[in-house]
């Protein structure tokens, strides 16, 4: 299998007890391990696979809940720094009557945010493997050079890059996404994975087709496209320069929190490639193939839905047994 190396951020869920608008006798919060790139670790894990999370928590005890939560789930913490300098991130998250979320983050400053190149050694990337990030690592601008050095050195390596833009708006300053420092982090991607509602975010008025060739353009082999409950699409550039369009329908789910369901996506997708063995240069083969993409698809569809029908992140995410019935 080829590893897979998740680096960002690691945060604390407070998740309310709150939905929608019913009412509590009190509002509480309870806290679930979580944080994109963690949450996809933790996938990835859970789903058999060598999977290592790089990053920096704070030396407090909710960096002590993330270290713990994310070995018992199988996660490889060798390249995990720990830092007195800024507290581990929170997020509080309230959710509507259908299970979707909303964020606020105490974050800058944060511990994620001061990882830096030389806190990865060059054993990172000894031997191949697939490097996901998102665009959370770039709301600095110390975490986002480390971002694309470290982006670099793994394609120098030979190892997949995988993107998943994980737009949240009240991280950046003054909750304005910088738009071209994240469309440079997505161009550096060999796999792309965007919402709908990304998409829409972050083409500014251009024609959807145009953005998505210019994506592909720039060198992005794949990009998949997914849209809550809908349909998912996936496009590949094909070595002939053709565009090959692949789609499939999602389990239909009731949603109770949708926090890691994106990530639990990309996490069941990045596990079928990581099953295949296969390095950068054998990317283009296996995207070609079409009952590649098909299982790979329908696995991270299984995924998204088991994870959307329970709370939090971590303890929600699905291990192979769970995805029996979903496939």
């Amino acid at each position: 299998m080829t590893p897979v190396i998740a680096f960002g951020e690691a945060l604390v869920d407070m998740l309310s007890n709150k939905l929608g608008n019913q009412s509590v006798e009190q509002e509480t919060f309870t806290p679930y391990a979580g944080g994109a790139p963690a949450n996809v670790a933790v996938a990835c894990a859970r789903l058999g696979l060598p999977s290592y999370f790089v990053g920096m928590l704070g030396q407090d005890s909710f960096g002590d809940f993330l270290h713990e939560e994310l070995t018992a789930h199988g996660v490889r913490m060798g390249y995990v720094k720990r830092t007195s300098e800024a507290r581990t991130a929170l997020a509080f998250v309230s959710r509507d009557d259908d299970g979707e979320r909303r964020f606020d983050f105490y974050r800058p400053p944060a511990a994620d945010l001061l990882f830096r190149p030389e806190h990865a050694g060059p054993e990172l990337f000894a031997t191949p493997a697939i490097f996901h990030l998102c665009s959370n690592s770039l709301t600095e601008a110390p975490i986002a050079d480390t971002s694309f050095v470290l982006a670099s050195r793994a394609r120098a390596a030979g190892s997949i890059v995988s993107v998943d833009a994980n737009l949240r708006h009240n991280l950046w300053p003054n909750q304005q996404i910088d738009v071209a420092l994240v469309t440079r982090l997505l161009d550096n991607a060999d796999i792309l994975k965007l919402s709908q509602e990304e998409v829409d975010a972050l083409t500014q008025g251009q024609e959807e087709s145009a953005w998505l060739r210019a994506r592909l353009t720039a060198g992005v082999r794949l990009i998949v496209l997914t849209d809550g409950p809908g349909a998912i699409r996936a496009l590949v550039r094909k070595q002939s320069g053709e565009t090959q369009a692949v789609s499939v329908t999602p389990p239909v789910v009731k949603a109770v929190d949708t926090t890691a369901g994106g990530d639990a996506f990309i996490g069941g997708f990045l596990s079928a490639i990581s099953e295949a063995a296969i390095n950068a240069t054998q990317l283009a083969d296996w995207c070609e193939d079409d009952a590649n993409l098909q299982a790979a698809l329908s696995r991270a569809a299984a995924c998204g839905a088991f994870t959307v029908t329970r709370p939090g992140a971590y303890a929600a995410l699905p291990m192979r047994e769970d995805l029996v019935n979903l496939i």
